[in-house]
């Protein structure tokens, strides 16, 4: 028995270590919290011209106050929001009001964690980055496929991610403004950019105290013409 656990322990180590490469590997993601709430912008791109691109999405809604982005593997991130939104209602059932985000972020961290150990199951191949807004307060936190989770002022996740956490500390306050996080979100995307960065492959989310919505084309246009 105890060898058997020193492999599946072994195992696990190897297997984890294959997730953060796919992380490592994928589209950019970045985090950064404000005074106000929370801005993630993600890179979007789709491997042909012939992809319908409006059925494809970075960022998903968990709670009217809590939404996500990831980086790495697609069909990772779909089975995880399914398993955050799955929690979030089944607290509302319970309690008849929304999951705090720091329950959220813990609970869906412990799945990812289960899956790190669990037989006939591989770790999660994706790095989450989670921003919620409770009690007046913003949250961006980030969750590994090995279960740790952390939470950050600013971060960046994927391609050349090194790069853009220098980026952000050279760019990052404390009293940012909503408005100025997102033009640093979009600033921190384009150090790693491949090719003309336009409202149709890359996606902007923000969470303030009115909820967490996903910006439309035409104000990410007008947020990329601003900065040009």
């Amino acid at each position: 028995k105890q060898w058997y656990q020193r492999r599946v322990a072994i195992t696990a180590g190897v297997q984890i270590e294959y997730a953060i490469a796919a992380v490592a590997a994928g589209a950019p993601s970045i985090g950064i919290k404000s005074k106000t709430g929370v801005v993630l912008a993600a890179e979007k791109k789709t491997k042909s011209i012939l992809y319908d691109d409006t059925t494809i999405t970075k960022m998903e809604m968990i709670t009217k106050h809590c939404g996500m982005t990831y980086s790495g593997m697609g069909p990772d991130f779909r089975l995880l929001v399914r398993n955050a939104r799955k929690i979030a209602q089944q607290y509302f059932m319970k309690y008849n009001e929304e999951i705090p985000v720091s329950q959220l972020v813990q609970r869906v961290a412990n799945v990812m964690q289960e899956y790190t150990h669990s037989g006939g199951v591989r770790p999660f191949g994706v790095s989450l980055l989670v921003a919620g807004f409770d009690q007046e307060t913003p949250y961006l936190v980030q969750c590994d496929p090995s279960g740790a989770y952390f939470a950050w002022k600013a971060t960046a996740m994927g391609k050349n991610h090194v790069n853009g956490k220098t980026f952000l500390e050279k760019r990052y306050n404390a009293d940012l403004e909503l408005e100025d996080a997102v033009h640093t979100a979009i600033l921190t995307l384009k150090e790693g950019f491949e090719g003309q960065m336009t409202e149709d492959n890359i996606e902007i989310g923000i969470c303030t105290g009115d909820g967490f919505r996903k910006l439309n084309r035409t104000e990410i246009k007008d947020y990329l013409a601003a900065l040009n």
